[in-house]
């Protein structure tokens, strides 16, 4: 302890705190992305703090191990520090019953992270909570910097970098023994993303602060099947999501925190710009021309709908051409339905031999867009009943 406190400070520590699991590889996926949506110079700036927080002596070697050998060069440098606190540290939680599986888990959460935030306390001068199952949008470190200097003449207890759970709170680590000691106190009442709230309105922050556009996303768990079953990154639906290769291209201004190419991807990251104009559009061109059956197309937030695309259509386009390639003809499919579509291709030939899928903004729209998902399946893929969304 008294080595680590007498290491550099750092402007930001990023805290995550994570136990043995069946998809091992999430914390793994969650550093490569920590570090690699960070610069050099970014990273300069940066602690990652680990706490290994199961008490399996074998997944504990392991994860060791792994996260050695992976990420030797940011251990070295100190950028990445790995704490383990014994069992016999953790407070005795009884038995009440049905409750006693949720509550368990949640009061050994909540310890955890209270271990976590005293560690961090001297380690930098800000405090991110993250988990173990995320992803980060590109150069976070400066966005949130940023954020906290045009807040500077405000006071505040944490910003929201995200809006799903306690993941993407921002601290200041003078507040973190407090806050330790609170999640001690109170380990047993609430699950951590429920008690996270009383304490900001405790030291007087009556209203969450959301930073737009969100920089931290949970990647997509992928559901654990036996035997014959295959997994999929869309437990819910027996089949999900196609999206053949391809490449995506967009008039609209990128400001370099949300791609184009992101709006295509599988998981749950985004596209985001502003002040879109008429005609503008976000094109996938295909590797390959593909049979599609549905094109499903979704913008906008997923809890308030807000940043959707007002006015807008798709289309399919057909006849790649030229060098940077494009379609030379479109189609409509259909337009959007407050910023959505979710289209099954009824005419089997109007799904044929399709090169690109274009969602075109109809109208002008002042202020911010997030396209969430462009998803595509193709004929050979099994029947599936269309989903509501």
């Amino acid at each position: 302890m008294k080595t680590t406190h007498q290491r550099r400070k750092t402007w930001l520590t990023v805290g995550i705190s994570t136990v043995a699991r069946s998809n091992q590889s999430s914390l793994l996926f969650t550093l490569v992305s920590l570090f690699r949506s960070s610069s050099k110079t970014e990273q300069k700036r940066l602690t990652v703090l680990v706490h290994l927080a199961d008490s399996d002596l074998t997944w504990l070697r392991e994860s060791v191990v792994h996260i050695s050998k992976l990420f030797s060069p940011q251990i070295l440098a100190g950028q990445l520090l790995l704490i383990h606190a014994p069992s016999d540290a953790y407070p005795n939680v009884e038995d009440d019953g049905d409750r006693a599986y949720r509550r368990k888990f949640y009061s050994k959460q909540n310890v955890d992270h209270a271990f976590l935030m005293s560690f961090a306390t001297r380690l930098s001068d800000y405090f991110l909570l993250l988990d173990d199952n995320v992803f980060c949008a590109p150069n976070f470190i400066s966005h949130i910097q940023w954020k906290v200097n045009t807040l500077k003449s405000q006071p505040w207890v944490f910003l929201e970098f995200s809006n799903v759970g306690f993941l993407g709170k921002l601290f200041h680590s003078r507040d973190l023994p407090l806050l330790a000691h609170f999640l001690l106190l109170f380990y047993r009442e609430k699950p951590l993303d429920q008690l996270i709230p009383h304490f900001r309105a405790l030291l007087a922050q009556k209203d969450a602060i959301l930073a737009r556009p969100f920089l931290f996303y949970r990647r997509i768990s992928y559901s654990v099947l036996d035997g014959s079953q295959k997994a999929t990154a869309f437990p819910k639906y027996p089949n999900g999501p196609d999206n053949p290769p391809g490449a995506v291209f967009t008039d609209m201004k990128v400001f370099g925190v949300h791609f184009p190419w992101e709006a295509y991807t599988l998981d749950e990251s985004f596209f985001w710009t502003y002040n879109v104009s008429g005609g503008s559009h976000l094109t996938v061109i295909l590797n390959q021309p593909a049979n599609l059956r549905r094109v499903q197309v979704l913008t906008g937030t997923i809890v308030d709908g807000k940043h959707a695309l007002e006015r807008g259509q798709v289309e399919l386009g057909y006849d790649p051409e030229g060098l940077p390639q494009h379609c030379g003809s479109f189609i409509l499919l259909g337009p959007l339905l407050e910023g959505q579509m979710d289209q099954e291709i009824v005419l089997k030939s109007m799904g044929y031999n399709v090169s690109c899928v274009r969602l075109v903004a109809k109208a002008s729209q002042v202020g911010g867009l997030m396209v969430r998902h462009i998803y595509l399946w193709q004929e050979n893929a099994k029947d599936v009943a269309p989903v509501q969304v």
